[in-house]
């Protein structure tokens, strides 16, 4: 299991991704995996497309409006089945369940500490 998190983009994303009603929303650490792709990703989904794409966009719209966050890239917007949302060393995966169940990136990226919050 992840020890606690104190990187503040991961707490903030958490807090709002819940707030729009996310479900299963894991952090997994990637700092000690050997990838260098970013120090965390969070992993959640949505009951739907509109519902992901809603969390999505307010997880955006938010996160610019309270931290004077932007992401450095957004993709999937348009189709919402996997929305990846990068802010450099915190990059967010918000599927739908179906798409979730099979890209299954918990267990692609196994060797990372995994955290249900």
């Amino acid at each position: 299991m992840v020890k606690t998190v104190k990187d503040p983009i991961v707490t903030k994303l958490v807090k709002t991704l819940k707030s729009k009603k996310a479900l299963k929303i894991v952090v997994m650490d990637m700092r000690e995996t050997g990838q260098n792709v970013c120090d965390f990703f969070i992993v959640c989904h949505g009951t739907s497309s509109v519902h992901t794409q809603s969390i999505a966009e307010n997880t955006i719209k938010e996160l610019r409006r309270e931290e004077a966050l932007k992401p450095l890239h957004v993709e999937g917007l348009t189709n919402a089945e996997w929305v990846l949302v990068d802010y450099g060393n915190v990059v967010a995966h918000i599927f739908r369940e179906e798409t979730r169940d099979f890209y299954k990136l918990e267990e692609l990226w196994a060797d990372a500490d995994v955290k249900l919050v």
